[in-house]
């Protein structure tokens, strides 16, 4: 049986964080990929957004791990010469009803240590994005975008920089947890079993399926898995945004909103259709929902020049009637001293918060 200081269980923007932050701190670390590829999950079906940490409860997880890791994630791409742009996010309400809901984002923000953020009339939106129509608006200046490929593929160079190693093609099928370790069955093309002296889930989708797989897991340690999926909708031709634009949040998440990549191109979504399965697949007939929701702030929009883009599924640990969940976290305490830590829920703002995460799950094992 072969021996390994740390294994991390997923090579999405979460997992290789993890991974190079234990790495950074002198442990062997091995990252188990089920996939052919890092990150072809919800780490490669995202918005690739650097969000600012506006909406979420003060205190939480998400809030924290939010500010923090979005000015790590700066000085990061900066450091390493990863495309990104600080292009700014303009939240805008679209009717009276939305006003005094903008007011509680500011607040709110500020709170969370968010303390850039403008309150701009419906004139000054104008000035700054034409097309844009709206009763007053928002301007979140440390909002940005970059190129999710290119941070993973950094996060991978510093983990094997300091001797660990990603293998592909490597589900994890099973295993034990131990008092002083774990045991982990291997499978692919070459299946094997692991004795780990520590893990970190961060399966994503997959997070609960391999707790659950795993003997001596406390049941009541596993939350319930529910799956938000969203659709994204591209625009064909020249942008007519020079900024992120926002709606006000739904209840499952920040609406159809408008997002760049880092060529300029427009992307409008999430939407949320809450699904039992991983279906990639883009539903038939959302063109016109999505127009109209997009004209709420954009009444120019030309349906014609929508074209169906991709879908992604977040990984939900709250369901459509309940609150939104914080990120779920949970290290040895949580598993009966077991060294074994998984990472549930970890939707937006993950691929932000990614570096701090990382140093938070790194400090669950002194």
């Amino acid at each position: 049986m072969d021996r390994v200081a740390a294994v991390v269980i997923g090579a999405g923007v979460v997992g290789l964080a993890v991974a190079r932050a234990l790495a950074e701190r002198g442990r062997e670390v091995l990252v188990l990929e089920a996939q052919r590829a890092i990150g072809t999950g919800t780490s490669s079906r995202n918005s690739e957004v650097i969000h600012a940490g506006i909406y979420y409860p003060t205190g939480s997880l998400k809030a924290r791990l939010c500010v923090a890791g979005r000015q790590a994630l700066y000085r990061y791409c900066a450091e390493r010469g990863i495309p990104h742009l600080r292009v700014g996010k303009l939240i805008v309400a679209a009717s009276d009803e939305d006003v005094p809901i903008l007011a509680r984002y500011h607040l709110q923000a500020r709170e969370n240590g968010v303390g850039d953020l403008r309150e701009l009339s419906a004139a000054r939106v104008r000035a700054l994005e034409p097309e844009v129509r709206c009763i007053s608006g928002l301007l979140s200046p440390s909002t940005g975008i970059l190129d999710s490929h290119a941070l993973m593929l950094a996060y991978e160079g510093d983990l094997e920089s300091h001797g660990g190693a990603v293998i592909l093609g490597a589900p994890v099928t099973g295993g034990t947890l131990r008092d002083r370790d774990v045991q982990l069955h291997v499978g692919g093309t070459e299946p094997t079993t692991l004795q780990a002296g520590l893990v970190v889930n961060c399966a994503g989708l997959a997070a609960q399926h391999v707790s659950r797989s795993l003997e001596g897991m406390p049941a009541s340690a596993v939350p319930d898995r529910h799956l938000a999926k969203g659709h994204y909708f591209l625009l064909t031709g020249r942008s007519p945004f020079q900024r992120l634009v926002y709606p006000i949040a739904s209840s499952a998440g920040l609406g159809v909103h408008v997002t760049l990549d880092m060529g300029g191109r427009v992307r409008f979504g999430p939407d949320v259709h809450w699904v039992a399965d991983e279906d990639y697949s883009f539903t038939d007939g959302l063109r016109p929902v999505f127009a109209a929701a997009i004209r709420r702030y954009y009444p120019g929009v030309d349906e014609t020049k929508l074209v169906e883009g991709y879908t992604g599924i977040r990984p939900k640990i709250s369901g459509p009637a309940e609150p939104a969940a914080d990120f779920c976290i949970r290290g040895p305490e949580e598993h009966t001293g077991r060294p074994y830590a998984a990472l549930y829920g970890i939707e937006s703002p993950g691929l932000t918060a990614s570096l701090a995460i990382g140093d938070y799950v790194a400090r669950l094992f002194p």
